[in-house]
């Protein structure tokens, strides 16, 4: 069965506008999601993109405000005004707890669509403790297990192992996808990515003159 990379962080609103299409893409074409959730900025800063906290207001106005209120209608997905009151917040707890249940299969695609939903639509705080314990009762999981999976050396190791793979690929952002080593930035990209699961596209032929001169 094919596999498709998923990389994003926790509280994306991207991830989370493309979390239902994405989900159905797999099912209808018979792919494995492996999740790799991320340190975002970390991951982006390193790639040479601005730090959130200094992009200027024009900026965070039209992608952080304008664009996902845009996608949002067109993808049919509910979301809070603006931006979540807790969104800039420790999200390393949230990713650990989908990293406690895998990478792959039915519970982890539950876990990661429930915590961008909580986030995105219903204004959770995802580094609260009591939150996560909600959310991991509502899909039927023991809260306190999973959250001590979630906070265990072996995910902390995962976690790390994530970003690393993230700055090889290399992901720009979240949400990123790839496939057959393609990748695919932005849940803008979904269709794109859809077509090129039958119709892969065509082999680069972009050279960067300053590297291979």
């Amino acid at each position: 069965m094919t596999e498709l990379t998923y990389y994003y962080s926790a509280h994306s609103a991207y991830a989370y506008l493309g979390s239902t299409r994405l989900m159905q893409i797999c099912k209808d074409h018979g792919l494995t999601l492996v999740h790799r959730p991320i340190p975002l900025s970390p991951v982006v800063e390193a790639q040479g993109s601005l730090p959130f906290r200094a992009r200027t207001q024009g900026h965070v106005d039209y992608f952080f405000g304008r664009e996902i209120e845009r996608w949002a209608e067109w993808r049919n997905v509910p979301v809070v005004p603006f931006r979540p009151t807790y969104h800039d917040a420790d999200y390393t707890l949230a990713s650990g707890m989908i990293l406690a249940l895998g990478d792959r299969g039915e519970q982890v695609d539950a876990m990661a669509h429930a915590l961008l939903e909580a986030h995105w639509r219903d204004d959770a705080d995802l580094s609260d403790v009591a939150t996560l314990r909600t959310v991991a009762a509502r899909l039927g999981h023991d809260p306190d297990a999973l959250l001590r999976t979630a906070q265990s050396d072996q995910v902390t190791a995962q976690y790390s192992a994530n970003a690393q793979a993230a700055l090889a690929a290399p992901v720009m952002g979240s949400p990123t996808y790839v496939l057959r080593d393609e990748v695919f930035y932005g849940q803008d990209r979904l269709e794109m990515l859809e077509y090129a699961i039958s119709h892969p596209f065509r082999p680069s032929t972009w050279r960067n003159p300053d590297v291979d001169a």
